[in-house]
């Protein structure tokens, strides 16, 4: 009987463990799909609550004769503008394969992602996201991604949407 107890504890603590990790990581993507869904909506007051005050964005991509190149921000002011513009057609952001890991108020987000404008392709790559969560809840503070246009591996119930 004590063993079937302890396997039982075991069992249930194992459970709770898996319920708190799975609260806790959509908690750390809530800034996230904020993020996509303000981008897709235009609307650059949600886009701007997902991030903390203080912020670096980094882009890494190629020029055209192929050399890497390392745009750096320190500043949300113009991806807000970009945001705002508007525009006939939604931006959206789709993402999959995603990645997270969280120590304490710290946590990292890895996801691949394709960008369209309305149905039109435009990039792909990976988005990679900092977070920190100050005691009200989980912000962005730093996003770096990866951008081109070739070799995306989009997978098709992501694709299909966009046809």
């Amino acid at each position: 009987m004590r063993i079937l107890t302890l396997f039982i504890c075991g069992f249930l603590g194992i459970v709770t463990a898996q319920a708190q990790s799975q609260q806790n990581e959509q908690a750390v993507m809530e800034p996230i799909v904020r993020l996509f869904t303000g981008m897709n909506k235009g609307d650059s007051a949600m886009v701007h609550s997902a991030f903390a005050k203080e912020i670096t964005m980094a882009t890494v991509t190629k020029d055209k004769a192929g050399n890497v190149v390392v745009r750096r921000e320190n500043s949300l002011a113009g991806f807000l503008k970009a945001i705002a513009t508007p525009r006939a057609e939604a931006m959206s952001e789709p993402i999959w394969n995603t990645k997270i890991e969280v120590d304490g108020n710290f946590a990292q987000v890895w996801t691949d992602y394709v960008f369209y404008i309305g149905k039109k392709f435009s990039h792909c790559g990976v988005d990679a996201f900092q977070l920190v969560n100050n005691g009200s809840g989980w912000k962005i503070i730093h996003l770096a991604d990866t951008r081109r246009t070739a070799d995306c591996n989009i997978p098709p119930s992501v694709s299909d949407q966009f046809k």
